[in-house]
Parts: structure tokens; C-alpha cells; sequence
């Protein structure tokens, strides 16, 4: 399947995953909260439909050479969308995630080729445009379904895409640690192999011994540590074999955003 497909089939199993979820829900349990702290479930999906129509436009921009959308466009249409009654934000955030995905889907060979944007502090690719949307709607898309579903877990198709950029994402949102650390990462499903340094933050595949120690668990876990959401109660059986390193301080080092 060529690269670019198989985000696209992510996206596409993200967005149906979260219509299912959210299917059928009562009024109260729309208003429910969701993993994120200060989100219902409702304005999760107001997020998602917010973040929609964002990134139409910047589909738009891509395809046609145009400028990115900027904080002047952003606003009028995150303050509509928290305007919406909670089960409007829910089923409009799902009708706006349809027709997004339906265009992507929809885009030739030729255009994706072509497709590029500045945005996010980079210039994007068309995978780089689907990698941001799946990395924003699987994490989200948990955090409604770990309200339904104590048992939930991120996505599998979604973690084995997303686990090989988190060392950009790493340095981005890691707090880094008073003591620096050294500790070697593997995951399983799909398996991969990190060094994580706990001073700058940086999270590289492994070249070398660790001098911490190891931790061993599910790559849609490590997405959730590095994402904040890892708490002890969502953390499945995982290996941590160090003298110097807990898990209450690796998740002091993602604390979420």
C-alpha cells in the first residue's frame, strides 16, 4: 500500500471508529466527562469539528499554493463551535469529519503529489497533512472511548503509523527531568526500539547501551505516556527495570497538553 493510502485508511478508521462511539448517546451521557480534564465528551467533538473545517482549509492551501489559515480565520470558528448545544457539536463534529475524510479520499494521484502547505512550524506533505489529523482525531477519539470503555486502547492501525514520529513529538512536549536519565524503550505491536533521555527531552532510536535501565510496553501505551495519558489507572502490564526511574517520573516528564 503506498505511504500515503495507509494514513489515508487510518484517518478513514479513526473517523468511524468515533461515529460508532458517540452513536446513539443519550443527552447526559453527551455531557459526560471525557478523559481530557476539561472537556465533555461534546466538546471533544467540538474540537474534532473545529479542527475539521481547519483542515479543509488547509487542504485548500495545500492544493491551490495559498497561504495556511491563520488566527484571524481560527476564531470565528472555534467560537461557533462552542456556541453549539452539546448534541449539535456531536453530530455536526461528525457530518464535518465525513466530509473532510470523503475529500481526502476523493483527491487524485497528481494532487496529492503536489500537495504542500507551511503549517504547524513546518512545511507539509500530504502525509505530513494526514499524520497531523490522525495524530490529533486517535488521541481524542481515546479520550471518548476510555469514558465508555474502561478497557479501551488507542487505535492499533493509528500506533503502529504514529509510533515512528514520536521522537519529534517528544522533544516538542517533554518537560525535562531535574536528574537526566538514560533509559532504553522497546514497544510491541508493532515492535521498535528508542532511547529516551530524560534531560533534554529526546527520544531517538536506540544506537547504543542505556545506562537507566528499560522499559518494555505497547507502542499505543508509549503514545499515550507521551501524550499524557498514561495515568495509573490506564497503564496495562508493561516491563520498567530501573534503579533510578519510576513511572510517576516519566509521566512527570509527559504531562500532557
Amino acid at each position: 500500500m503506498p505511504e500515503s493510502q495507509a494514513w489515508l485508511a487510518a484517518v478513514r478508521s479513526s473517523h468511524d471508529r468515533l461515529r460508532a462511539l458517540v452513536a446513539g448517546l443519550s443527552p447526559g451521557q453527551v455531557t459526560a466527562p471525557s478523559y481530557a480534564s476539561e472537556w465533555t465528551l461534546a466538546q471533544v467533538l467540538s474540537h474534532l469539528g473545529s479542527q475539521a473545517e481547519l483542515f479543509w482549509l488547509l487542504l485548500d492551501a495545500g492544493l491551490s499554493g495559498g497561504p495556511a489559515p491563520g488566527q484571524a480565520t481560527m476564531l470565528p470558528i472555534w467560537q461557533r463551535w462552542d456556541a453549539l448545544p452539546p448534541e449539535a457539536q456531536v453530530t455536526t463534529s461528525v457530518d464535518a469529519n465525513e466530509r473532510l475524510v470523503r475529500r481526502l479520499e476523493a483527491l487524485d494521484a497528481a494532487q496529492i503529489a503536489a500537495f504542500s502547505v507551511s503549517a504547524f512550524g513546518s512545511q507539509m506533505d500530504f502525509v505530513g497533512l494526514l499524520r497531523a489529523r490522525l495524530s490529533e482525531h486517535a488521541v481524542h477519539t481515546w479520550d471518548v472511548a476510555i469514558a465508555l470503555d474502561p478497557a479501551a486502547v488507542l487505535a492499533p492501525d493509528a500506533a503502529a503509523l504514529l509510533v515512528d514520529y514520536l521522537p519529534e513529538m517528544a522533544a516538542r512536549v517533554g518537560r525535562p527531568a531535574a536528574r537526566p536519565e538514560s533509559l532504553a524503550v522497546s514497544t510491541t505491536d508493532p515492535e521498535r526500539h528508542f532511547t529516551l533521555s530524560t534531560g533534554g527531552v529526546r527520544l531517538e532510536a536506540r544506537s547504543g547501551p542505556a545506562s537507566s535501565g528499560s522499559l518494555r510496553l505497547p507502542a499505543e501505551a508509549l503514545l499515550r505516556l507521551v501524550y499524557g495519558r498514561l495515568d495509573r489507572a490506564h497503564t496495562p502490564p508493561l516491563q520498567l527495570d530501573s534503579p533510578t526511574v519510576t513511572l510517576d517520573d516519566l509521566r512527570s516528564i509527559f504531562p500532557g497538553f
